[in-house]
């Protein structure tokens, strides 16, 4: 995907089991995250990351989402235990993350392993890619998506 192209729409259910399409947000910026499994450390810290930063990407207008293949119920007991204000979307089929291109063939404890590549997309409110966070590392991750958001609303003022 490159930046300024429109992003495929796509539907999963919600945390709370409910069905939600990115067009659903068009009008705003979306924060879209995706992150290997729920309440491992380095999801935690991101997510948390996100949580902490939440009221200041509210107020500039963005609606966050956090996405990984875990089930509806697992992302439930995750935003619960950790209080995250936001939706988290269930791809337990991988489907979204395969249309994101996101699997990555990892090692773990010696053995092959299929992860999703912790990525962050910033998209427009006219659902057209602004920035990539690829590679992303957990800590401070919210801080730096929250400085392009402001530094993309200075530039698109009207």
């Amino acid at each position: 995907m490159e930046i300024n192209q429109k992003v495929p729409d796509f539907t999963l259910q919600t945390d709370e089991d409910k069905t939600v399409s990115l067009s659903d947000y068009k009008g705003s910026p979306v924060v879209l995250f995706f992150y290997p499994r729920a309440d491992t450390p380095g999801c935690t810290i991101e997510a948390c990351g996100f949580r902490d930063q939440f009221k200041k990407l509210e107020k500039a207008g963005a609606v966050v989402l956090g996405i990984s293949r875990d089930t509806v119920k697992a992302q439930a007991k995750f935003k619960a235990k950790y209080d995250l204000p936001y939706t988290l979307l269930a791809d337990s089929d991988e489907k979204v993350i395969n249309q994101f291109g996101l699997m990555r063939d990892a090692t773990m404890y010696g053995k092959p392993v299929k992860k999703v590549a912790r990525t962050t997309y910033l998209i427009g409110p006219d659902q057209k890619l602004i920035h990539v966070f690829e590679n992303v590392k957990p800590e401070g991750h919210a801080d730096e998506v929250l400085a392009l958001l402001k530094e993309w609303h200075k530039e698109h003022k009207d």
